[in-house]
């Protein structure tokens, strides 16, 4: 019996690394009776066999999982966030952040190509960069060239399994083949008339890179707020939860309820009101959501 990470599934399979080897597993029978499908970060109890193949026994519990990709104990985001081609989208940023805080994972906002912009771009940027930063995410700035990147991106990977989100054609994948070029991850051109990238991905795998796990898959290709209740969104804005108890009403959602006291530190200057008008817009966007029975 040993324990250890999954670290790719593929067909049924699972490479488990256990301390510094790779054993190929198979679930036990009984899971899919069950409804349990191992997940590529899922921590799992292996028997190997004499032949060196091993079958998962036992998947501990999960702090976190994803749908797409599928990739559990996550714990960090990395969102990245270009400034050009295509232009920087606070109301996109911030939809990745509500569902990233929904799922307790800690976000890293990078943003790239800041060699392709101009003054007045780079000075809006500083005014986002300072918000966000007020608010305790940490912010990256790198260029396209991203000669700066591993040095800058390396120590946030330690110890922790991230995963890589972001809108299409923001160089996702060319990050992750920055940081480790033995991935060669396929990159496809910006489509001009769409404006976004196309990647394709048949499988998810955990990479050891800057003595942490990269998933190989950008994470995120669906970006609803499914599984997110009207009553949950407020507490995806960490802002809102440092003034959130002076608020009248115990429940307050920061809508049309008196004395709320994120209107007031919106009002006061203390919440941006840019990140209290798209916590608005996702809350209608929730509100307006056909029940699901």
């Amino acid at each position: 019996m040993g324990q250890g990470i999954i670290i790719k599934a593929l067909s049924g399979f699972y490479d488990v690394l256990v301390e510094d080897k790779v054993i190929t597993c198979k679930g036990r029978g009984l899971f899919r009776k069950k409804k349990i499908t191992p997940l590529v970060g899922d921590y799992v109890e292996i028997e190997t066999q004499e032949d060196g193949s091993g079958t998962i026994v036992n998947v501990e519990k999960r702090r976190n999982e994803l749908i797409r990709p599928p990739v559990a104990n996550i714990d960090q985001a990395i969102i990245v966030s270009s400034l050009v081609e295509p232009d920087f989208n606070p109301l996109l940023l911030d939809r990745f952040l509500a569902l990233i805080e929904f799922k307790d994972i800690n976000p890293l906002v990078v943003f790239t190509k800041e060699d392709l912009t101009t003054e007045k771009q780079i000075n809006e940027l500083n005014e986002f960069t300072k918000v966000y930063q007020t608010i305790g995410y940490d912010v990256l700035v790198v260029s396209k060239v991203m000669d700066d990147l591993n040095e800058k991106i390396f120590p946030y990977l330690k110890n922790k399994l991230s995963v890589i989100a972001g809108q299409s054609g923001v160089g996702k994948s060319t990050l992750l083949n920055q940081l480790d070029q033995g991935l060669e991850i396929e990159t496809n051109n910006i489509s001009k008339s769409l404006g976004r990238g196309k990647h394709t991905t048949r499988h998810v795998e955990l990479y050891p890179i800057g003595k942490g796990f990269v998933a190989d898959t950008p994470g995120f290709s669906s970006l609803d707020f499914d599984e997110i209740e009207l009553e949950e969104l407020r507490f995806c804005f960490s802002e809102f939860l440092e003034v959130q108890d002076s608020c009248k009403f115990r429940g307050c959602l920061h809508i049309n309820e008196p004395k709320c006291a994120v209107k007031e530190a919106v009002k006061q200057g203390d919440i941006a009101q840019f990140r209290y008008e798209h916590y608005q817009n996702f809350f209608e966007e929730i509100k307006s959501r056909k029940p699901r029975y």
